[in-house]
C-alpha cells in the first residue's frame, strides 16, 4: 500500500513535461460562450423573412443579447456539450404607406428564446415574438408574419447551432486534427511479403456466448428498479391512461390500450407501438424520440411485481437506445434515463401520492 500523500503510481496519470494532454485522457473543458455568440449572430442576423410579399419587407437585424453559459467537455475524443442560454434577436418590418406623404412606415420588434439548453437538445425551444412600441395594425401584421414565416427560419438556425455544439463547437477542428491515420511500417528492402494469417471463424456457440449481455455498437441499455406504494393495477392504469398522462406530465398524450396500437407522449416527442400488454403485470413497447435517426426504435419492457399488498416494484429495461441522435448529440442515453426517473416515475409519486 502506498504511503499517505504518495498515491499509487499504477492509478495516476502523470503530468507530461511538455504539458500534452495525451488522447484527452484528462477532462478538457473549452469555454464556448463567445464562440456561441459569434455563431448565433452569424446564423440569425440579417435573415430575410419577407421580401416585399404583400407590400411588406421583414428581416432580422442583430443578436441583441446572449446570456448564460456554454462549454464543451472532451475526454478521450468523446464530446459532451453543456449550455444554458437565453437570447434576444431584433427584427424590423417596413411597408409602403398607401396615400401617405411620409413614405414607408417601419415597425420593430424582438424574438426571444428564454431557455436554450443541452438537456432539451432534441426539442425546439420556446420562441416569443414581441413588438416594440404601439400595437398598430401594421405592427400586428408584422408580428403575425414573423410567427408564420420567421419563427421556422429562426428555429432551423438554432438547430444548426445545437448540431455544431454536439460536434465539439470551437474544439471540432482540434479534434479532427488529432485523428491522424495510423502509420504502416514500410517493409524492409528485399523482404518477402508478409504471409496472411489464416483466420479461423469462431464456433457458433462460442460466438453467441461472446455476444451475450453486450450492447450493439452505438447503442446502450437502460435498466432501473422503482418502488411505489400502491397496487400494481393502479400504476399500470396510470401508465396506460392518456388523461392521467396529461395530468402528471402537463403535456398532450394519445395512448392506445390495444396490442399493436400506437401511442404519442410529451406533445409527440415520444412515439411508439404496444407489443405486449398484461394488466398489472407487463407493458412491452417499441419506443422512440422524434430526434432519433428515422426508423430507429428501442424496446421498452416494464414489469410489475407486487411482493406485498400495496407495494409495487417496477423493473424497466430499455434496449437499443442510440448513443447519439440525428443531430449528433451524445447525451441521448443520459437524457432518456433522467426522463424516466424525473419526468415519469417521480411525478407519478408526487401527483398520485405513491410515496418517495
Amino acid at each position: 500500500m502506498a504511503k499517505y500523500g504518495e498515491g499509487d503510481k499504477r492509478w495516476i496519470v502523470e503530468e507530461r513535461a511538455d504539458g500534452t494532454n495525451v488522447h484527452n485522457w484528462h477532462w478538457a473543458e473549452r469555454d464556448c460562450l463567445e464562440w456561441s455568440r459569434a455563431r448565433l449572430s452569424s446564423l440569425l442576423a440579417g435573415l430575410t423573412v419577407l421580401d416585399g410579399e404583400g407590400g411588406l419587407t421583414l428581416r432580422t437585424v442583430a443578436l441583441d443579447k446572449l446570456d448564460g453559459e456554454a462549454y464543451v467537455n472532451i475526454r478521450k475524443g468523446k464530446v459532451i456539450p453543456g449550455y444554458e442560454l437565453s437570447l434576444t434577436l431584433s427584427w424590423e418590418a417596413e411597408a409602403a404607406a398607401a396615400a401617405s406623404e411620409s413614405g414607408a412606415v417601419k415597425v420593430a420588434g424582438a424574438a426571444e428564446v428564454p431557455y436554450l439548453a443541452d438537456e432539451n437538445a432534441d426539442e425546439d425551444p420556446e420562441l416569443r415574438v414581441t413588438v416594440r412600441g404601439d400595437e398598430t395594425p401594421l405592427a400586428r401584421r408584422a408580428k403575425d408574419a414573423f410567427l408564420a414565416r420567421g419563427k421556422p427560419m429562426v428555429l432551423e438556425k438554432i438547430r444548426e447551432f445545437v448540431a455544431a455544439m454536439a460536434k465539439g463547437g470551437p474544439a471540432k477542428d482540434e479534434l479532427e486534427s488529432k485523428k491522424t491515420p495510423a502509420k504502416v511500417a514500410p517493409a524492409a528492402p528485399g523482404a518477402a511479403p508478409a504471409k496472411k494469417e489464416e483466420v479461423v471463424a469462431p464456433a457458433p456457440a462460442a460466438e453467441k456466448k461472446k455476444a451475450k449481455g453486450k450492447d450493439k455498437e452505438g447503442f446502450k441499455t437502460i435498466e432501473m428498479t422503482e418502488k411505489f406504494y400502491c397496487r400494481s393495477k393502479d400504476i399500470y392504469e396510470i401508465l396506460m391512461d392518456e388523461n392521467r398522462w396529461k395530468g402528471f406530465t402537463q403535456s398532450n398524450a394519445r395512448i392506445s390500450r390495444e396490442v399493436g396500437g400506437e401511442f404519442s407522449l410529451f406533445d409527440g416527442s415520444i412515439t411508439g407501438i404496444n407489443e405486449e400488454l398484461q394488466e398489472g403485470k407487463l407493458i412491452a413497447q417499441k419506443w422512440r424520440f422524434g430526434s432519433w435517426p428515422d426508423g430507429l426504435y428501442s424496446s421498452v419492457r416494464l414489469t410489475f411485481d407486487e411482493p406485498e399488498s400495496g407495494v409495487t416494484i417496477i423493473k424497466l429495461k430499455q434496449t437499443d437506445v442510440p448513443e447519439e441522435d440525428k443531430y449528433g448529440n451524445s447525451t441521448v442515453v443520459e437524457n432518456t434515463e433522467r426522463g424516466w426517473r424525473e419526468l415519469i416515475f417521480q411525478r407519478i409519486r408526487g401527483v398520485f401520492g405513491f410515496g418517495i
